[in-house]
């Protein structure tokens, strides 16, 4: 049985763009999977750690070296990268916050990202992606128009995004934006269409 791990960063629970573009994502994807099982993790209402000290200390740690204390301060990151690890797909949905990713995206993202866990280093030195044969789906919202317009150069969400993704692994990124959310409300609505119609060739060419 396919197993899809759903991500929400968005504060905004209802109403919100970004949690109703990841929706119809969902939808096509489980249309896609008969059968499949959606895990969905929202960070704005069960929000997880930050880093701590202990935690980082943690992660350089051998296995023979670790404490009580140390296990106690990666359980929350062994148990984040294993719902990872364990799922077919991932979908990610989020908001731009002040041109990047919000606060409780950043905080999972620190928790997931791991040397030996989720990206390592080769002999050579060159690093390499551990998360592998899985697809990944980003649905975003956009206050402004960035597409276009000046304002492109200040979007550090969807190359960090991408970037990041495919650092730990993920070689076939998809990313949908619904952009102008809080700026003009019909360009918002041909944004949202076009993704949808995005979306349903997608998994129209997956599902043929």
């Amino acid at each position: 049985m396919p197993n899809l791990l759903r991500i929400d960063a968005s504060v905004r629970v209802t109403d919100s763009h970004s949690r109703s573009l990841a929706d119809e994502l969902q939808s096509r994807w489980l249309q896609a999977n008969p059968g499949g099982k959606v895990n969905e993790r929202d960070l704005a209402n069960n929000p997880v750690r930050a880093l701590e000290n202990d935690t980082v200390i943690g992660y350089y740690t051998s296995e023979e070296n670790m404490t009580e204390t140390l296990r106690q301060a990666t359980a929350q990151s062994d148990m984040l990268i294993a719902e990872l690890m364990d799922s077919d797909a991932l979908l990610l949905s989020t908001p731009m916050y002040n041109f990047s990713v919000p606060a409780v995206l950043k905080a999972w993202i620190d928790q997931v990202v791991r040397m030996h866990k989720t990206f390592g280093f080769d002999d050579a030195g060159n690093v390499y992606g551990m998360v592998k044969n899985k697809p990944a789906y980003v649905a975003i919202a956009l206050g402004a128009q960035f597409t276009d317009t000046p304002l492109m150069a200040m979007d550090f969400l969807r190359p960090y995004l991408k970037s990041l993704l495919g650092f730990i692994g993920f070689e076939q990124v998809e990313v949908f934006t619904v952009e102008s959310t809080a700026q003009d409300k019909d360009l918002m609505e041909v944004s949202k269409q076009k993704m949808i119609t995005q979306i349903e060739e997608l998994f129209s060419q997956a599902v043929a």
